[in-house]
């Protein structure tokens, strides 16, 4: 078919402005995200969540993106300087870091419309013919171009990526759409107690992953409508989506990874469902593959000697099994099961860690024993210390304990510096 050739798609992603905000505190990750956005939260042994859609979006052509950062940005702000400021403008292409200022307004963001409206001039700056409004904190692989495809042969003026959820999860959490048989919304509810089912399917609703296209002029001229109102909450699934829905062409697009049968996406927004998404990749052949050379994902990352495992001794022995471990790690005479080590960590003799998620620079000392944990970045793990096999000592140490048996430690928990 001539327009899902790949010169059709390229002509259409040269075309195309990428947004992605990035601004989200993350307030169900709690502790995890006090010094930090969710977006610049550590991911898979060596990444950022925000890498994801920054690396979909060059993977897929389109090469002229804003980050919109608000909450929380520096250590945000520093890796996108690090990993993604070598794109040459004068080459037609940009990542570019669009802070909230007060530009055109004398409120920070307040709302996803809002940071889109606030950026306005420096979107039509680019002059694309198409807008892609992207979230900037789940984990997924996706080509946009497609999506880009779809929305130009629907004649839609918007597009909203979706994917069916169970009811269960996407109660309260994600926004709800229901559409015809041409995939034309023609219901939308923002995060909705009681989501309206799929039609023949009871246990699942059909929810937005928060990924837009837009008609650029579409998009200007209902941004403007939507600033005149004062009654307005700035956001597009409360206030955009259901304003539009009666009377222009706005279009569903199913979220789907080419790439593998099983489509991969994690909204990873409480501490259990980020300790689950980490623990899915120490899996023989995890679901989310981090080895693909077509579709790679890029990062900043340090210059840093490779992992280390060191002493064979019949109780001491440096080992890891089923894990991820990155550069600049190393595990002296301890044991990692189903455990996944970001760069710089460093596990002493007769240490055992399981189930567990360690970010970058943390130090356990001799003789611990870590089990379904998330260590925060930098903490030092005094010698002797048990987590994860009691929640009542977990608690009464000040760590946090989830409903699912997660416990979460960081510097401030253990009266150590904050680190970031």
């Amino acid at each position: 078919m001539e327009s899902q050739s790949p010169r059709y798609i390229s002509n259409l992603t040269k075309e195309t402005y990428a947004l992605i905000l990035a601004g989200g505190r993350g307030s169900r990750l709690f502790e995890l995200t006090n010094w930090r956005a969710k977006p610049a939260l550590y991911f898979g042994g060596k990444f950022r969540i925000i890498d994801f859609p920054l690396s979909n979006c060059i993977n897929s052509g389109i090469r002229r993106v804003g980050v919109a950062t608000q909450y929380k940005s520096h250590s945000l702000i520093r890796h996108l300087v690090r990993g993604w400021g070598h794109f040459k403008k004068e080459l037609g292409e940009s990542v570019e870091i669009l802070p909230a200022s007060q530009r055109g307004s004398e409120d920070w963001y307040q709302g996803t419309a809002d940071a889109v409206y606030q950026n306005i001039d420096i979107i039509r700056t680019e002059q694309p013919k198409y807008v892609m409004i992207l979230s900037g904190d789940h984990i997924y692989r996706m080509d946009y171009g497609n999506m880009l495809a779809r929305h130009e042969e629907s004649g839609a003026k918007m597009t909203v990526c979706c994917m069916p959820v169970p009811i269960s999860e996407a109660a309260g959490q994600f926004g709800v759409m229901s559409v015809d048989e041409d995939m034309r919304i023609v219901g939308f509810e923002e995060k909705p107690e009681n989501p309206t089912p799929i039609p023949g399917n009871p246990d699942m609703c059909l929810a937005s992953m928060g990924n837009y296209v837009f008609d650029a002029e579409f998009l200007y001229e209902h941004l403007n409508k939507d600033k005149e109102k004062s009654d307005s909450d700035r956001d597009f699934g409360k206030d955009i989506i259901p304003g539009i829905i009666a009377d222009q062409s706005v279009y569903a697009y199913p979220f789907d990874d080419t790439r593998h049968a099983e489509v991969y996406w994690r909204d990873v927004g409480t501490l259990d469902s980020y300790w689950q998404a980490n623990m899915e990749l120490v899996a023989p052949v995890p679901a989310l593959n981090l080895y693909d050379k077509k579709w790679p994902m890029w990062t900043y990352q340090e210059q840093l000697p490779p992992a280390k495992f060191v002493w064979e001794e019949d109780n001491r022995r440096g080992t890891a099994i089923n894990s991820v471990v990155s550069g600049g790690c190393i595990v002296s005479g301890a044991t990692l099961r189903r455990t996944i080590c970001f760069s710089n960590v460093r596990v002493h003799s007769y240490s055992e860690v399981v189930d567990s998620v360690i970010l970058p620079e943390v130090e356990i000392k001799r003789n611990c024993r870590i089990r379904k944990a998330i260590i925060d970045r930098g903490c030092i793990i005094p010698e002797g210390t048990v987590i994860g096999h009691s929640q009542a000592e977990d608690e009464a140490r000040g760590f946090r304990v989830t409903d699912k048996g997660v416990t979460l430690v960081t510097r401030e928990m253990l009266g150590q510096p904050v680190s970031y």
